[in-house]
Formats: structure tokens, sequence, C-alpha cells
């Protein structure tokens, strides 16, 4: 399966969706936390970069909890953030696994994909994307 990925640019930060690991928590647009003047879904394109500064946008993209939002600066080369920390490990309520830090997944066919900020790993057993998360725990009730 062919990974999309989408950018968008204010012309000082690009940022980066990958939307087959959005888990659809609704983090960046919705409620008090949320930037719908930048992330609305109901729009097309839902990403509107000039719809804040830099700072706040980089700022929301952070509290995204699959990382299908991430970003990089256009003056610097398109660099992977690791975090220098311990890994933690989080079960959300009804929701994925959430391990946040460094980590590298090994695939059965013995690939491995190197993680950071934080990886959401399905709990429901019915993502299309496993072992990641894609959501689908919301539509098949999932409790746990």
């Amino acid at each position: 399966m062919k990974e999309i990925t989408k950018e968008y640019s204010n012309g000082e930060v690009t940022i980066v969706w990958k939307p087959s690991v959005c888990i659809h928590s609704a983090m960046c647009w919705r409620g008090e936390q949320g930037l719908p003047q930048v992330f609305n879904p109901a729009e097309k394109p839902w990403i509107k970069p000039e719809g804040a500064d830099t700072k706040r946008i980089i700022e929301q993209i952070r509290k995204c909890p699959s990382g299908a939002l991430s970003y990089f600066m256009n003056a610097e080369e398109e660099n992977d953030v690791e975090v220098k920390a311990e890994s933690i490990c989080e079960i959300s309520l009804n929701g994925p696994l959430l391990v946040y830090g460094n980590i590298t997944v090994k695939h059965h066919d013995g690939s491995e994909v190197k993680k950071s900020k934080v990886t959401a790993f399905c709990r429901c057993g019915q993502s299309t994307n496993k072992p990641y998360c894609d959501g689908t725990h919301r539509k098949t009730g999932f409790e746990g």
C-alpha cells in the first residue's frame, strides 16, 4: 500500500500530514485546545497554515498523539526530530496504546521502522494499519 503524505506551508514552516497514521483524535482542531483556524476537517484543504503564526502551529502539532502531524522549518533541512528521553507507554481510555520516545518497530517480515515522538498502537484489533492505530476503535465501540 502506498503511503500518502501531504505538505502545507506558510513559507516559514511546512506541516506534514500522513493520513494513514492519523487516529482522528480531533485534538488538532476540536475544543479549547484545538486550532480550527489551521486545522478544519469541514473545509478543503483541511489544513490552512496561514491561519496562525508559526509558533502556534508548532505547539499544536506537538499535541498530535499519533504523530500523523509533523513539521519542518523551511530554512532547515528536513530531518526527523528525535526525542532525547526515556520511552513511556500510556494506555489511552478506549483507544490506542501510546508510546512516547524513540523506539524501533520490528515487523514480522524483518523490516524495521524507527519512530520518535509518539507512536499509537492498535488495541482493538480492528485497525487496517496494524500494528498502528487508524481510529477504527471509535467506529467499533471498543472499550478498554
